[in-house]
């Protein structure tokens, strides 16, 4: 039987989950995007604009001629990188390398970018310009929804978490393909021979079991420079540059794990965060209702929502109904239902996504900004709602 508690610490006990490991991501991301969105609807928006968008004096890379540009290429190819190890941990060792445990989370997953994508194109009509968007609602960001059931502790069960959290891996799996595959404009053939040639070499050393970590990161960064050029999105780099790690040292000590965990914090505290401070901010100032339900925000906002929640809910009942897997253990529909809703919190892949679909066309992506925060703060209201008012008591 649980203590009664008094007062004061029923009071501060909301305070004190913001502080939880497992929550911490989460909130730096919303507080980070406050921010983001008060400066660029304050006085100093321009100043704002300019830090980001203003062309550099000087940089190494042509190319990369603003901040903006550094940040979306260049630091997110390391979030990309982490992605990367994650993945293929996962494959080797973790959840997904058992077929009968990914099943279900494959499926849901599957569904839940598929429904929201179709729904995105119903939704935006026959506007040609609008399509490229149709894959921003189909990305789940792992920290922000992960930073959610943090805040809520012990209510969500152990299994419902590791669902979540496998949903999000495959779901980043299928954001490195369609990035990949459907956002490649023009490739380079040069520069594409380079990258195979140095991702090769770098599947040579795990072969002959190089064991330091400078050789990878010293071809990694030429990765990165040869996929920059090639017409692919240089991000692209990360994913293929983490398949590379070993998983284990000669003397078998982990090594790739050792990597990711080297990285996980920067990649969270800095990388994530920057990343959401360039691109999260967008101007409200005279937009009206009918800023809010043109066919681009209501489209994203209604795929991340409604599609996701209607994709992965009725993927785990059609997969149980038809007897492919069955739902996690110990855990209600009304909670399903609430983890369901918490994948339509897209944030940070989505808005990366945006940034690709919309590339020429800022207004669009400005458009497309208001569709992902309104969807993801719907998602993270009502799932968090869900999972606390579902939650059993002693």
């Amino acid at each position: 039987m649980q203590q009664l508690r008094s007062p004061l610490e029923r009071a501060v006990a909301p305070v004190r989950a913001l502080f939880v490991s497992d929550s911490r991501e989460g909130v730096l991301l919303i507080t980070v995007a406050i921010v983001a969105m008060a400066l660029a609807n304050s006085a100093l928006s321009d100043a704002y604009h300019a830090v980001f968008h203003g062309t550099l004096a000087w940089t190494p890379i042509p190319k990369l001629s603003n901040l903006h540009l550094w940040i979306n290429d260049a630091l997110m190819a390391i979030f990309f990188f982490v992605v990367g190890l994650e993945v293929k941990r996962e494959l080797a060792e973790g959840d997904l390398s058992d077929p009968e445990a990914r099943r279900l989370p494959v499926i849901a997953a599957v569904a839940g970018m598929a429904i929201p994508a179709a729904l995105f194109v119903a939704l935006v009509g026959d506007d040609p310009r609008l399509d490229r968007g149709w894959a921003i609602p189909a990305a789940t960001d792992i920290a922000f929804a992960m930073g959610v059931v943090g805040l809520l502790g012990n209510r969500v069960p152990g299994s419902l978490r590791l669902f979540l959290l496998t949903v999000a891996i495959v779901d980043d799996i299928g954001a490195v393909i369609i990035i990949a595959v459907f956002y490649t404009v023009q490739v380079k053939a040069l520069w594409l021979i380079g990258a195979v040639v140095v991702a090769s070499a770098m599947a040579v050393m795990n072969l002959r079991q190089v064991d330091r970590t400078w050789p990878y990161v010293a071809a990694a960064v030429l990765l990165w420079v040869c996929v920059l050029h090639s017409g692919i999105h240089a991000t692209i780099a990360g994913v293929v540059a983490a398949l590379t790690i070993p998983m284990r040292r000669r003397d078998d000590t982990p090594f790739l794990e050792k990597v990711e965990h080297g990285l996980a914090p920067w990649n969270a505290y800095l990388v994530v965060p920057v990343f959401a401070l360039a691109n999260a901010g967008v101007d409200l100032r005279g937009i009206g209702p009918e800023g809010f339900l043109a066919p681009l925000p209501l489209a994203i906002a209604g795929g991340l929502f409604v599609g996701k929640q209607v994709g992965i809910l009725g993927a785990v009942a059609g997969a149980r109904w038809l007897g492919l897997a069955r739902p996690p253990e110990d855990a209600s529909w009304i909670q399903l239902w609430g983890v369901a809703v918490l994948c339509g919190i897209g944030f940070t892949m989505s808005l990366f996504i945006g940034t690709m679909a919309f590339a020429d066309a800022p207004e669009l992506y400005e458009q497309a900004k208001i569709g992902v925060l309104a969807g993801t703060f719907a998602s993270l209201v009502l799932g968090y709602v869900l999972l606390r008012l579902s939650a059993r008591k002693d």
